[in-house]
């Protein structure tokens, strides 16, 4: 059995309960070293092997995991965030698929909500946005025509964007492109719940000089939309005039 399992954002105690069995359980584990927090590897066993994939290409990778697994170990591919985000993880389920190889993938928290509680924001305020857009430009890897930055930015929701740091010129140019104001509120997310943590608020007309000053080049969230801002309206859900399935609307 492979065990896929979402590391968390950073914090150590951000990996859920499961996973951390899991990875004390393990007798291998394959994790993402770029991003990964290595103190994580403090719950593993003193037997145990570990292999940073950051060093490694997906053949090399599936070695370890495959030999792992048919020699009749527990293994544990450890995933950055939640592994279904930008986690490369279907290609190496389909190369265990081919193997006949059994998996299992154990979530965990993305850095998308990492960064929501950095900020203390809530990515869905009534009246605001209802949608969050998880995204990223276009770079080693492209980006589907259908979704570039400038068509997804025309909905005016939440955004979130992944991998674009470096990116930052061409960003603010293909939001404001697609309708986002220069001065619609943004905001650059460091490393969300590591101890190095750093939240950069500003406007979408200032992202690349916010970076600059802030000297962050990599390894941060951009988020953009009003939802970062002060006017929303109150959920229904708590009106005492809204009826729910669980309370009647007050009457007097």
């Amino acid at each position: 059995m492979v065990h896929f399992v979402g590391a968390g954002c950073g914090a150590v105690d951000l990996i859920t309960v499961r996973g951390q069995k899991l990875l004390s359980e393990a007798d291998i584990v394959v994790y993402a070293g770029s991003l990964v927090n290595p103190d994580l590897l403090k719950y593993t066993k003193e037997n145990c092997q570990t292999f940073n994939s950051a060093r490694m290409t997906l053949e090399q990778v599936m070695d370890v995991l495959i030999k792992g697994s048919k020699d009749g170990k527990n293994v544990v591919r450890l995933h950055t965030g939640d592994p279904s985000i930008y986690g490369a993880i279907r290609e190496q389920m389909d190369c265990l698929n081919k193997e006949n190889i059994e998996y299992e993938i154990c979530p965990g928290v993305s850095s998308l909500f990492g960064a929501a509680a950095a900020l203390k924001a809530e990515y869905t305020l009534p009246g605001v946005s209802q949608t969050v857009i998880i995204t990223r430009m276009a770079g080693f890897t492209p980006v589907p025509l259908k979704e570039q930055i400038a068509s997804l930015a025309s909905h005016q929701a939440t955004m979130v964007i992944f991998l674009s740091t470096g990116l930052l010129g061409e960003l603010k140019e293909e939001l404001q492109n697609g309708g986002y104001k220069p001065f619609t509120p943004c905001a650059i997310v460091y490393k969300a719940s590591w101890d190095d943590e750093q939240v950069v608020r500003g406007m979408v007309a200032d992202l690349p000089e916010m970076a600059v000053r802030n000297n962050i080049t990599k390894t941060a969230l951009i988020v953009v939309g009003e939802f970062l801002g002060d006017d929303y309206e109150l959920s229904k859900l708590y009106d005492s005039s809204f009826s729910t399935g669980y309370r009647e609307a007050f009457k007097g």
